[in-house]
């Protein structure tokens, strides 16, 4: 029997899910992993943790769907995006993963802006400024400051090229991964030589680039039986996790949108060529399917509800460990219990910066507008309402670039929130739908893996059969002026705030 699966990489877990040839979900397993932030703006993973993750969710889903020596499988990655990982001539890991949330190497970003400038930036890698996330810069001040790791790193990779290395012996990478790198050329697709020299590195330290939804080889047979699989499995390249969530979401062509809330709140809306802001402010990246692009942006914004949770919510996580219920729905349920505008209460999420259309590195949580009759119900509302607020900047942007959006695909955990989909729809006076196919990314991954391998004729021709809608939301009209006053409070709020975020320490 042919099956599939799709790995999704995250910041905080890893899914693995298996889907028969007609795109089934068969069986799931999630793998959660804590994030390392041993400094201010410092944050890291165990790269390691990443393959025992894998390796564990692996066993899980075979234990579910016993495979047999008679299957086949075809297998390929929804990836994190930024995440720097290096390794040595042996291949042993030098250090932790940066991941992508690091903020570390603003000195290098204001070094490399210094040198190229960030129009050229944007011309040349589609996204518009140098900053401290990109890998770039963070290879930058591992130079500057880890010498040794600088000089015994052999390959500098991301998530995605690190687990196919681990799995085939072969370095590859793809379009959608490496071009928020910023040492990758968006046009020509290619490595972007006058940045490989400032941060003296050479192109064969780079992983080779392929198109998604390519065969990569067959898995090594001692990584097989590590994992436990006894029948062949083919490695294929996928894609970035909200361009493989686009996929699995349907949102595969010009005029569609899609937003994911997971740890961070990422936006995708593809466009058949290049289509540059001319106010510089939403990114451009290459997409899952050959020759064709998104618009794409996202913020470590998604994250503050997990936060919140692991932070103030001790008796929901309490309730869902004895098996009352999931703590995300318990929250929610208190959530739809407080009016629209949170009683004047408004939140700035960037716990860990903000970027596009609001970039600044410097950015921090701000509450405004509590008083004694706010809850912690209020709190956790105004965390759901903010990130709708970030949303609707990524809209008015795409607006201002002539791109007209009618309906809003929503993705990820936040989108099994009937309270936070309302919430969404009522801010952007938009319909939100979600889609029946679960685990989005994973899907688009195994749809990848699946057009790879022969299973589909094409990505089209598995979406058009495979992805359908679930729910609807329409916006209400008897909040929207309520909304547009909390919105311009909010956009206010980041403005003046700026000379504090300036003078805070990173």
């Amino acid at each position: 029997m042919q099956l599939l699966i799709g790995l999704d990489v995250g910041t905080t877990a890893l899914k693995v899910a298996l889907f028969d040839g007609k795109g089934t979900l068969l069986a799931v397993s999630t793998q959660e992993y804590a994030l390392l932030t041993p400094k201010v703006n410092y944050v890291e993973v165990d790269a390691e943790v990443y393959w025992q993750s894998l390796k564990k969710g692996l066993e899980e889903i075979t234990a579910a769907y016993p495979v047999g020596s008679g299957d086949k499988i075809a297998l390929a990655i929804s990836a994190q995006g930024e995440t720097l990982i290096c390794i040595d001539k042996q291949g042993k890991t030098l250090g932790n993963a940066i991941v992508w949330m690091d903020n570390r190497a603003v000195d290098e970003a204001r070094e490399m802006e210094e040198r190229f400038g960030n129009e050229t930036c944007y011309r040349v890698t589609g996204q518009v400024s140098f900053e401290p996330c990109w890998p770039a810069p963070k290879i930058l001040w591992l130079k500057k400051n880890e010498p040794e790791i600088f000089a015994n790193t052999d390959r500098f990779l991301l998530v995605e090229d690190y687990l196919i290395y681990r799995m085939t012996g072969h370095f590859y990478t793809e379009g959608s991964l490496v071009c928020s790198s910023v040492y990758w050329d968006i046009i020509n697709k290619c490595y972007w030589k006058d940045m490989l020299d400032f941060i003296g590195i050479r192109e064969s330290q780079l992983a080779e680039v392929a198109e998604s939804g390519t065969v990569v080889d067959d898995m090594i047979p001692e990584v097989a039986r590590e994992f436990g699989l006894n029948c062949p499995v083919t490695v294929c390249m996928g894609a970035l996790d909200q361009a493989a969530g686009a996929i699995g979401a349907g949102n595969i062509k010009e005029g569609m949108f899609s937003e994911t809330i997971g740890a961070a709140l990422a936006i995708c809306a593809p466009v058949s060529k290049p289509v540059f802001d001319p106010n510089r402010k939403m990114p451009l990246h290459y997409f899952a399917l050959p020759d064709t692009y998104m618009i794409h942006t996202f913020t470590t914004g998604g994250m503050t509800l997990r936060w919140f949770r692991d932070k103030f919510c001790a008796d929901e996580m309490a309730v869902q460990a004895a098996g009352g219920g999931d703590a995300y729905d318990l929250i929610s349920s208190e959530v739809d219990q407080v009016a629209p505008g949170c009683d004047g209460l408004v939140m700035l999420p960037h716990l860990s910066g903000s970027l596009a259309p609001d970039i600044n590195a410097k950015a921090k949580g701000v509450w405004f507008g509590f008083s004694l009759n706010h809850t912690k119900a209020h709190f956790a509302r105004s965390i759901m309402e903010s990130l709708g607020f970030i949303l609707r900047r990524n809209l008015e942007a795409l607006a201002d670039m002539g791109i007209t959006v009618k309906e809003v695909r929503s993705l990820g955990g936040g989108s099994k929130s009937k309270v936070w989909n309302q919430i969404k729809a009522d801010i952007n006076d938009i319909s939100l739908v979600t889609v029946k196919s679960k685990e989005a990314a994973c899907l688009g991954a195994a749809i990848l893996a699946g057009t790879a391998t022969g299973v589909f004729s094409s990505v089209e021709d598995a979406v058009n059969n495979m992805i359908q809608i679930k729910d609807r939301y329409e916006a209400r009209p008897d909040d929207k002026e309520l909304y547009d006053e909390r919105y311009e409070m909010y956009c206010k709020l980041f403005r003046d705030l700026t000379e504090c975020f300036d003078k805070t320490s990173m």
